[in-house]
Parts: structure tokens; sequence; C-alpha cells
């Protein structure tokens, strides 16, 4: 009987959780939807939290690493504009080659050494199709905030129904 009560449990604990995540990231979207930013960009701030440790900490720190990679997005595309008229074709390896090694030796950075969250945020800007500019950015990282925090709300929400059920 204590085999069936404790399978009950987990398929309690489960339907919780997910319901917990399902719900966070419903108002999530909504809020982001009412902001008019890009829906798709919470759910990479969804994605960067779960990168690293689920905690405010690493939130911050992954956050930081996928703005981080946004705005050397947009000065890689500011760097196209200007040199693709001289190198045609051979800009784009160029620029790629060029953010590669910054990005990838950024894996050595203290504190902020998040190789995903980077590439997140090289994906968040390139998959927009946004022209560089303060407003552009501000809305992905305000899309990628919104995310991580609801990845960060989720995931504290989940541990204390978690407390709760084992306590």
């Amino acid at each position: 009987m204590n085999k069936q009560n404790n399978s009950i449990q987990s398929i309690i604990r489960h339907v919780n959780y997910t319901t917990i995540a399902a719900l966070i990231a419903a108002m999530a979207a909504a809020g982001v939807d009412a902001l008019q930013l890009p829906i798709w960009a919470m759910f990479i701030g969804w994605i960067a939290f779960f990168t690293r440790g689920l905690n405010i900490n690493h939130t911050i720190t992954n956050l930081v690493c996928v703005w981080i990679g946004i705005t050397i997005g947009m000065i890689a595309g500011v760097v196209l504009k200007i040199i693709g008229p001289v190198f045609g074709a051979g800009a784009l390896p160029i620029v790629v080659f060029v953010v590669g090694m910054l990005v990838i030796s950024l894996r050595s950075a203290p504190k902020i050494n998040n190789l995903l969250c980077y590439f997140l945020g090289l994906v968040s800007f390139f998959a927009s199709h946004y022209t560089p500019s303060i407003d552009n950015f501000l809305a992905l990282s305000a899309a990628v905030t919104i995310g991580s925090f609801a990845g960060l709300t989720s995931s504290l929400l989940q541990n204390i129904i978690l407390f709760k059920t084992k306590g």
C-alpha cells in the first residue's frame, strides 16, 4: 500500500510541477505579448535560465551573458553592413570568424563565462531580423529577461511544492 501511495504522490508532484511551469509560461507570454515584445525571445530567456544553477545569482549571470550576446550580434550586424560592399560574400565568414573568436574566448572570463547564453543572445538578435538600435536591444533584452525570471519563478514555486509534498 505504501508503494501505491508513493506512486500517487509522485504523479501528483509531477502534475503540480507541470501545471506551475505551464501557468508561469502562459502568464509570461501574455505579459510579453501585452508589451508587444517577441514571445519567442521570452522563451530564449527561459532556456537561458536553465543553462546553469537555478537561482537568482545564476539567473543574473546568464542574463548578462545573453545581453552581451545580443550586443555582439548587433555590432556584428553593423560591421556586416559596413564591410559587405567591400568584401561581398566574404564579409559574412569574416564577421562570423571574429565573433566566434570573441564569444568562444569569453568562456574563460571570470563569472560571465556562459558560452550557451552568449550564443542565445546572438541567436536572439539574428533571428529577430531587427536593425541594430537601442530600442531593439531593449525589446529583445526585456523579453529575454521576462523569460528568465519566469523560469526562476517557476523553479522557486516548484521547489516550494516539492518541499510541501515531501514534508
